[in-house]
């Protein structure tokens, strides 16, 4: 087994995570990961009691129950760059012995669920529903150094994607899925689609409030895609990364999306709290059930 150098995997003074500042017990076999920090407690005061709550940088975290299932939820921040560190750190707390810094000879796998909002492409999906990620694309170049396995679709699915995109948009984009069972048990009569993860929140996803886009029909690029009936259904910044880091470190991911906005119809929720809170409650209560 390799030794893990000090460098490699930084510790705090008290044995913590260096980035995360959480402790191997402080992870519960479900991990619920949310963007904002200020989502953490949103999520937590549906708890019956919790263990500890703590925090460091945009990583804040609440672990305890509903019931007898145990939970630790946490705030990754915006990127896929901010997921590198959760997803590695929390992989790190519990299969790494951490005084031997030596992997541990079995194993623990996580189910990551992502509770985020997001911005739908397609015209018909409306403004305060909810969608789950079947599969994510990711424009960002997070997977390019790490080996991800590829399954049957994923050639098909890149082809399709690089035939959509403008042909001088220099981008290497990438392709991971949701946990097949975390979909049966948490997902049915939600609508699934493939949401496109940017690298940004403006240019990459077709915005810009000053200056010019150098690809002005990037967004209609995203939603013409068409690889056997599926679509680009919408945009976000964090889902292909969990994915494909799930995936590569041997755990279980799936994302919710809150839609929030409609970029076809340019409508966004009158009340996006009262919509993200729905959902957090409804899926809290499909978590626990399962």
């Amino acid at each position: 087994m390799k030794h893990i150098g000090e460098t490699d995997l930084i510790l705090n003074p008290d044995g913590s995570a260096y980035h995360i500042k959480l402790l191997p017990e402080d992870v519960a076999d479900t991990v619920i990961t949310v963007g904002d920090a200020d989502r953490v407690p949103q999520i937590s005061k549906y708890f019956d009691h919790i263990e500890c709550k703590k925090g460091k940088r945009e990583f804040i975290t609440h672990a305890g129950a509903i019931g007898n299932k145990r939970l630790t939820v946490i705030s990754t921040g915006i990127g896929t760059g901010n997921v590198d560190i959760v997803l590695n750190e929390l992989d790190a707390l519990i299969n790494i012995d951490l005084k031997t810094r030596l992997p541990l000879p079995h194993p623990r796998s996580l189910s990551f669920i992502r509770i985020g909002t997001s911005g739908a492409i397609q015209e018909d999906i409306e403004v305060d529903s909810l969608l789950v990620s079947s599969a994510a694309f990711g424009l960002d170049p997070i997977m390019h150094f790490y080996m991800q396995s590829a399954r049957p679709d994923d050639e098909g699915l890149l082809a399709a994607l690089a035939e959509a995109l403008p042909s001088d948009l220099k981008c290497d984009a990438y392709v991971a899925t949701a946990d097949e069972k975390l979909l049966v048990d948490l997902a049915k009569g939600i609508r699934q689609g493939i949401t496109m993860t940017a690298p940004g929140f403006y240019a990459p996803q077709g915005r810009m409030l000053r200056g010019e886009l150098p690809f002005p029909g990037l967004l209609d690029s995203f939603s013409s895609f068409n690889y056997h009936g599926r679509k680009i259904t919408n945009l976000e910044m964090e889902t292909a990364g969990i994915y494909g880091l799930a995936d590569t470190l041997g755990h279980r991911p799936v994302s919710f999306n809150v839609i929030l906005a409609n970029r076809v119809t340019h409508q966004f929720s009158k009340d996006p709290g009262k919509t993200v809170d729905k959902y957090i409650h409804m899926l809290l209560e499909r978590i626990v059930s399962i």
